[in-house]
């Protein structure tokens, strides 16, 4: 096996030199963070019972979503447009008979507790107050052919998001730390959706005892993620001085810092970390989602993946 050069490619040097600007901002702000994280108690010493709960579930649900096969069945479907899709609302004990109805609407759990939705001989965990849209988002535009968890560059600056969102709506963006990527979402596909680049946070993983998931000077992973924010540029101006008017400014860096779930490529909820931002009754839409969240209408062919029964535990009585 042939021994790798001591010589970075321009990637790694790029990736290098961003560390270098934003590590003591990282550092800083994240050991605060956890200090405050062991006075309330949410960081601890973690248990060997609950790491192995946690990898069992992951094992038992690996295989189990057959969801984007089903989203096939969409390419039959007619395309429409995300507001033209009808919305089924669930009652109390509701429960559709075939799979294929998820597929033509946006479902609904418009209650303030939760339900549960069998499909295809699954049952999954619809929360409070979310709903949802089970297709391919391919389906926005005819250009976009493959799967979406393969789009080219080109064919994601095609999503019609300045269709979807309303005027200065708040757009936000998860990138990974390579540099090409950060630059290509600032740099092309927000002036290309007419989007205006206002922050740059970062998402910091930390073990359940405080300690970074990967040492922060790592050539190899770092133990961050970078989310991009930004606004629709609105031709209304008069809108947007009414934003500044209500809400706060958004600040050009912020440190979120968790423990991020033992599932691959799972994002920590930011509904709470965002409330003072957004207006109290602004609507929420996800892309590309594998779960549902309260206050949220979540879009994707894998949308109920981890919704999956077996990823929950049932909290029995006095427990």
């Amino acid at each position: 096996k042939r021994k790798r050069s001591n010589a970075y490619n321009q990637g790694e040097l790029d990736a290098l030199e961003y560390h270098k600007k934003i590590s003591s901002l990282i550092l800083e702000g994240s050991q605060l963070l956890i200090q405050e994280g062991f006075k309330k108690g949410l960081l601890h010493s973690p248990s060997g019972a609950e790491e192995g709960k946690c990898k069992i579930v992951s094992e038992v649900c690996a295989d189990r979503s057959n969801l984007a096969d089903l989203c096939d069945m969409t390419k039959d479907m007619p395309c429409v447009s995300f507001p033209e899709y009808a919305v089924k609302v669930l009652d109390t004990g509701n429960t559709l008979s075939q799979d294929g109805d998820y597929l033509a609407h946006v479902t609904e759990n418009a209650s303030d507790y939760p339900q549960i939705l069998h499909l295809m001989g699954e049952k999954y965990l619809l929360p409070p107050r979310s709903s949802f849209l089970l297709s391919d988002i391919s389906c926005m535009d005819p250009l976009l052919h493959c799967k979406y968890n393969s789009l080219s560059p080109l064919e994601i600056k095609q999503l019609p998001i300045p269709d979807l969102a309303a005027p200065d709506c708040l757009v936000i963006t998860w990138v990974t730390n390579r540099q090409k990527h950060l630059r290509f979402v600032k740099e092309e596909l927000y002036p290309h959706w007419s989007i205006r680049s206002l922050a740059e946070w970062h998402w910091v993983k930390v073990t359940q005892s405080g300690e970074f998931v990967f040492p922060i000077d790592s050539v190899h992973k770092k133990p961050y993620e970078i989310l991009i924010l930004g606004r629709l540029i609105s031709s209304d101006n008069s809108t947007a001085r009414e934003l500044e008017t209500v809400l706060p400014p958004i600040p050009e860096h912020k440190v979120i810092v968790s423990v991020p779930s033992s599932l691959h490529s799972h994002k920590p909820p930011l509904s709470e970390v965002l409330k003072e931002f957004v207006k109290p009754d602004v609507e929420r839409l996800e892309l590309f989602a594998r779960n549902l969240q309260p206050g949220w209408t979540s879009w994707g062919n894998e949308v109920l993946k981890f919704q999956h029964m077996d990823y929950f535990v049932s909290a029995e009585s006095g427990n």
